[in-house]
């Protein structure tokens, strides 16, 4: 028996969990997963342009792990294009990095995406003296 996962971090759940060949009824079409770390391996080191040790540091694995995640990523990916699969992206054992935000002023405090832009200013009572500290 295999050693169990370690938990992925990733920055942000995907926008569309979906992908499929154009005109193709899904129910017709085989389907392929990509899990939620997966997405992020792809996303770090092929949208944003990290390298592997930057990314795996994010991802909180080791880089040989990044590796292998990153490698299983694309083979899932080119599958779904050479063969007209569809893709789905979901599940895997991640968790959402999360930066905690609190208003100096009023004390209002919430969480948003460690990705996600820092706001301007509180949504409670726009001041724009925001203390923030990152949830892992």
């Amino acid at each position: 028996m295999g050693r169990r996962r370690r938990c992925r971090w990733v920055g942000y759940r995907p926008v569309a969990q979906f992908y499929k060949p154009r005109g193709v009824p899904l129910s017709s079409l085989e389907q392929v997963r990509l899990t939620v770390g997966e997405f992020e391996a792809m996303r770090l080191s092929d949208l944003k342009g990290l390298h592997q040790e930057e990314a795996a540091r994010r991802m909180r694995v080791s880089r040989q792990t990044f590796g292998r995640i990153l490698n299983e990523a694309h083979r899932k990916v080119a599958e779904c294009f050479v063969e007209g699969k569809a893709l789905s992206i979901e599940g895997g054992n991640y968790a959402i990095m999360q930066r905690n935000l609190e208003c100096s002023d009023c004390g209002f405090a919430w969480e948003i995406p460690i990705e996600f832009p820092l706001p301007s200013c509180c949504p409670e009572c726009g001041s724009p003296i925001i203390r923030t500290g990152d949830k892992s």
